[in-house]
């Protein structure tokens, strides 16, 4: 997996094309400036969070003990449930806040939730370089911003069948991410327990 691969597979799993009208409908008390305003701080903030996961997730793991091969297929299992609510829908606006949304629910759990964590904590053991995961996540977040930014047009221009075919497919794509992500942890976690079973099996390979 390079860099841009992993940031399109986080830009599905924020799933923004899906979430437009739930973004529209919490906003919708705001002028269009206010909105714009709301957007981009709680995007910064889902970005900061992300970053933070991205550097101190590995020692939060490691002092509960948990494995990267425990954390991939975790992982792997969110992603997963996440794309059968993508692929099967029921959008709702039942307990929108009444007040403006400052970091719950749009930066959190909407942009930094538990899929998105677990995806850059997961790209920061992918990838050797330190900054390689925060460019991901940029390259993630500002895509997602600027479709925001016109999320009334996107809404106008395909309609909520339209809206409903993106959230699907992306579903589709993150369904397949999410599989790779069990297998491999599946794997880690095989070597790290059972390693004279795995130099057995290379053996006779």
């Amino acid at each position: 997996m390079d860099i841009f691969s992993a940031a399109v597979s986080l830009f599905l799993v924020f799933n923004v094309l899906g979430n437009i009208p739930f973004y529209i409908a919490v906003l919708k008390p705001y002028t269009p400036k206010r909105q714009k305003f709301i957007l981009v701080r709680e995007l910064l903030y889902a970005t900061i969070i992300l970053i933070l996961f991205s550097f101190f997730g590995d020692a939060l793991l490691e002092g509960i003990g948990i494995s990267e091969g425990t954390l991939g297929v975790s992982g792997g299992i969110i992603l997963l449930l996440i794309a059968i609510t993508m692929i099967f829908p029921k959008h709702s606006e039942e307990g929108l806040p009444d007040h403006e949304p400052y970091i719950v629910p749009i930066a959190i759990p909407c942009m930094a939730g538990p899929g998105s964590i677990t995806a850059v904590m997961l790209y920061s053991h992918t990838f050797d370089n330190l900054w390689a995961t925060p460019l991901i996540i940029l390259c993630a977040v500002v895509p997602s911003l600027l479709l925001l930014l016109v999320a009334s047009n996107i809404k106008y221009l395909v309609g909520e069948k339209g809206l409903i075919a993106f959230e699907r497919l992306g579903g589709l794509l993150i369904c397949f991410i999410a599989i790779q992500m069990i297998a491999s942890g599946s794997i880690k976690l095989v070597k790290d327990n059972f390693p004279s079973t795995t130099q057995q099996v290379e053996k006779v390979n």
